[in-house]
């Protein structure tokens, strides 16, 4: 199955104690990157959910984001930090006979002073609230994987139709490259008898032996039979490849750019460099779609 490396994922989950809500957003990257963004103290789950979110995919750069939301007391506990409680009240209490201010120091007042009263994370049951936030990653990865196959066919369906355009190309240059030589020869045999003024006769033979070193130099037989066969590998890669195949594709559209270059500087010919420069486009297209493939 073909995947696309971009996608975006959403699962919740909720065990009656909390609420856990998932995000996972992909995007192209050479190599497979995955960062989570969550509340610190759940950090005890981060390699689960990444091993979780690697099972589907390979490649690509995800960042993963996890809201948790408490709907017991269980994994929260408010402590007094009475010390702080003792100096803020004594302070206040100089500060208000020092300047004979009135008012009261009452609760509300002290317990507004900063780290009074402070929130401390307490997870009592790591396995338990681990399983939670691995179960809506586990609904957010199928949803990615299901986006990114479907982006994926898509992504495969356009790469073919333009490898079979590239290959219908490559069947007009074949058509046409034989009569590159014997032009070739016509128009050299016409160039000497104008500059000799039909007073000397030229040898056919000489004008055959040139012409048969210009066609062996101009030749570019070889190498439209390997763009041919690029593209039907291809089509092979897209329609039997299983897994992560994007790094192959990377290198079958390197070698097509080569042949590519390499008849566009042997064709000596209008009308094959023309095809050529469409083919060129076509096969530029194909490497900047392969780019997004996993």
């Amino acid at each position: 199955m073909i995947k696309s490396m971009t996608g975006f994922g959403r699962g919740e989950f909720s065990d009656g104690k909390r609420n856990v809500i998932v995000e996972i957003k992909t995007v192209n990257h050479r190599y497979a990157d995955i960062t989570v963004k969550m509340p610190k103290r759940y950090s005890f789950a981060e390699e689960k959910i990444k091993g979780i979110v690697k099972q589907q995919m390979k490649r690509g750069k995800a960042d993963v984001s996890i809201i948790v939301e408490n709907l017991t007391e269980g994994d929260i506990t408010v402590n007094l930090n009475t010390p702080v409680a003792d100096q803020y009240i004594a302070r206040l209490r100089e500060l208000k006979e020092g300047y004979d201010l009135e008012g009261d120091i009452d609760i509300r007042l002290v317990s507004s002073m900063p780290d009074v009263l402070k929130v401390i994370p307490d997870v009592a049951d790591e396995e338990e609230v681990s399983a939670s936030i691995c179960k809506a990653v586990e609904l957010a990865a199928a949803n990615l994987g299901e986006m990114r196959a479907v982006e994926g066919e898509k992504l495969a369906a356009d790469l073919i139709n333009r490898g079979e355009t590239v290959k219908e190309i490559v069947r007009k240059i074949g058509e046409r490259a034989p009569q590159v030589a014997l032009e070739y020869k016509d128009k050299m045999y016409a160039r000497i008898q104008e500059l000799l003024d039909d007073k000397v006769d030229v040898p056919e033979e000489r004008i055959l032996v040139e012409a048969a070193i210009f066609a062996d130099k101009a030749s570019i037989t070889e190498e439209l039979v390997r763009l041919d066969s690029h593209m039907n590998q291809l089509k092979t890669f897209l329609t039997d490849g299983d897994g992560a195949i994007g790094k192959k594709l990377d290198f079958l559209v390197q070698e097509m750019n080569r042949e590519a270059n390499t008849i566009g500087s042997k064709a000596n010919d209008l009308e094959i460099t023309s095809l050529m420069l469409e083919a060129k486009s076509e096969i530029e297209k194909i490497r900047e779609q392969v780019q997004n493939i996993e």
